[in-house]
Formats: C-alpha cells, sequence, structure tokens
C-alpha cells in the first residue's frame, strides 16, 4: 500500500521533485527493482481472464514466470542494469495490516463464488484478481529464472522496499523503481515510478529526488517520515481524520508528532498503543543488509531455461528468440 495520498500530495506541494525521463537516460544504470510488487503485479494481469490463469502443460500457474521474463528482457534490451529485491520477514509491526489483507481475500473469495454462481463474469473477473497470494513457489521460480537469466537477486532479511533504499543509498545502485511511495520513507535518494511498467517506451518515467523533495515541502527527513506516518502507512494506523493534507500542515506548525498529538484539536482521537515512535524507528533503522557484494551479471543459461523440466519452453514457442540479449554495452556505473 505504501504511504497513503503522497502521490497526490506531492504532485500539489512538491511539484518540482518530480521529473519526466525517457527509459533512455538509465542506460547503464543499476536499478534496485521491488521484485514482490512485480510479482503480485504479474500473477494479477499477465495471462489472467476471470478465473482463468495461465499455467504450463503441468497445470502450474505461469504468469509470474512470463512477467518477470518479459519485463527483465525489456529492461535489459534498453541498457539497464536490474538487482531484483525480494522480501524477506515483515517486521512485527506490519502483523495487523497483513491480517487486514488476509481477511479481505477471503471476503473476495466468498464474493467470487457467489459471482461465479450467478454467471458475473465482470465481478468475476474482478474478485478473482482480489484473492491473489504471492506464494514461496512463486517467489522461488522467479528468484530461479533471473539467476538463470544471469540478473542478480538480494534476499532482503526484511522489507524489500527498504533493502532497495538501503543499496542506493550505500551506492549499490542508482535509483529504486517501485510502484510504493514508502521507498521514500525509507530514505531511498533517487526513486523511479513507471520504469517497470511493459509499456515504458510509450510512457515517461517520474523520478523523485529525496533531496527535492524535502526542499520543496520544506521538512527534515525526520519530519517528512512523520508526515508519511501521520498520512497512514502500513505499520500503523493514522488519526481519523488526518490524511495528507492535514498532516503536512500540522507537522509545518508544530514540527513533530509529539507536538501535533499535544495541539490536536479535541474532535480527533488518537489511537490506543499508537506505536508511532517504533514505526518512526523502523523507518529510520530498518532490518536491512548493508554488506552486499558487488553485482554481477552475466550470460544467460538458454539451455537450461528452455529445458522442458523449468517449463519455460511452454510459456514461450519463441522463447530462443527472446534470450538473444544484446550485445556487450558501455556502463556507466551506478
Amino acid at each position: 500500500m505504501g504511504i497513503k495520498g503522497l502521490t497526490k500530495l506531492l504532485a500539489e506541494h512538491a511539484p518540482r521533485a518530480a521529473v519526466q525521463r525517457r527509459v533512455e537516460d538509465y542506460r547503464g544504470r543499476v536499478i534496485a527493482i521491488d521484485a514482490s510488487l512485480s510479482i503480485y503485479q504479474f500473477l494479477v494481469v499477465v495471462g489472467r481472464k476471470g478465473t482463468e490463469v495461465l499455467t504450463n502443460e503441468a497445470g502450474e500457474v505461469t504468469s509470474h514466470l512470463q512477467g518477470m521474463l518479459n519485463r527483465t528482457v525489456r529492461l535489459l534490451e534498453a541498457g539497464i542494469k536490474p538487482v531484483f529485491v525480494f522480501d524477506g520477514e515483515p517486521p512485527d509491526l506490519k502483523k495487523k495490516e497483513l491480517a487486514k489483507r488476509s481477511l479481505k481475500r477471503d471476503d473476495a473469495s466468498k464474493d467470487l463464488h457467489s459471482a461465479i454462481e450467478v454467471g458475473d463474469e465482470d465481478s468475476v473477473e474482478k474478485f478473482s484478481k482480489r484473492t491473489v497470494k504471492i506464494t514461496k513457489e512463486h517467489n522461488d521460480g522467479c528468484k530461479r529464472l533471473l539467476r538463470l537469466m544471469g540478473v542478480p537477486i538480494v534476499e532482503a532479511p526484511g522489507e524489500a522496499e527498504a533493502q532497495c533504499a538501503s543499496l542506493c543509498k550505500n551506492h549499490k545502485a542508482h535509483a529504486v523503481a517501485s510502484e510504493d511511495m514508502d521507498t521514500l520513507t525509507f530514505g531511498a535518494p533517487r526513486f523511479l515510478r513507471h520504469v517497470t511498467d511493459l509499456s515504458f517506451k510509450k510512457s515517461p518515467v517520474t523520478e523523485f529526488e529525496l533531496p527535492k523533495v524535502l526542499e520543496e515541502l520544506g521538512l527534515t527527513m525526520g519530519q517528512f517520515i512523520d508526515l508519511c506516518i501521520l498520512s497512514g502507512c502500513d505499520y500503523c494506523e493514522n488519526i481519523k481524520g488526518i490524511g495528507g493534507q492535514r498532516a503536512l500542515k500540522l507537522i509545518r506548525q508544530h514540527g513533530c508528532i509529539e507536538e501535533v498529538v499535544q495541539n490536536l484539536h479535541k474532535r480527533y482521537t488518537v489511537p490506543e498503543d499508537w506505536p508511532y515512535q517504533e514505526v518512526r524507528t523502523l523507518f529510520k533503522q530498518p532490518n536491512v543488509c548493508t554488506e552486499i557484494p558487488d553485482f554481477q551479471w552475466t550470460s544467460a543459461d538458454k539451455e537450461v531455461m528452455l529445458d522442458n523440466s523449468y517449463h519455460t519452453v511452454h510459456i514461450f514457442p519463441q522463447a530462443d528468440s527472446c534470450f538473444l540479449f544484446p550485445g556487450p554495452c558501455e556502463f556507466s556505473g551506478i
């Protein structure tokens, strides 16, 4: 989910912090990508029609593999050096949010069953997408595919967005590509949206630079984190009635959450046992691995990828041409 309303807030209050660029501008750059978000998108969109999904001859779902292959090939063809980062264990603070998502999937499953019974195709299409959940098998399949493609991966100890931000802060990556705005809250200096769209050649990439975001908003990094917590994030409830616009006004006026709460109008109710301090620490000091070796991109193992046991050949009848990656490029580093 990320930070509620942050995209709209930045568009209004920090318009110069976002720049439209071409994908070609990142040729030779190392880009850290949130793999889990990508996999979810593939499972929802690729080869799905109602309850029908893309499978191989063994009946195994392959939407995530096709999407990952297509996206990675396009990034490589554009001269980008992708690094895919996979989620580790979610922080305890996220368990309530994950439980809510689980309940929503259960409700969607019930609605899907009802829609199937009455033959409501539009509702079947809508609710089937809401039942999607990433499994360990989905992640493992994509990790194996990327390794066979010669593309480096990182298995984060915690949140992928936090690990991506750490790679960027530690100059292991030029930027982070994701659609979740909390990547900025984790401190990614440079954040890209839409670079991972399969149609990225037709639409521009939106690049946010964190220093410009802070300058435009007139906030310190600590105040920006407090703004994001007040606006609403994955790790705790927000104060009912306070969204991004009001949160920005309050932080500008009072400087931090503690002062906001002290001066809050009585019509607002602060949630009981509100763990905003723990959430603040999570954003400032997330569970990430800092000892990351230099990344290596190698040639794809085409023979293994085309082997029937991996089922890739059943997804891509013309896979032989898909794996003919472009020749050596001049990379300019991160």
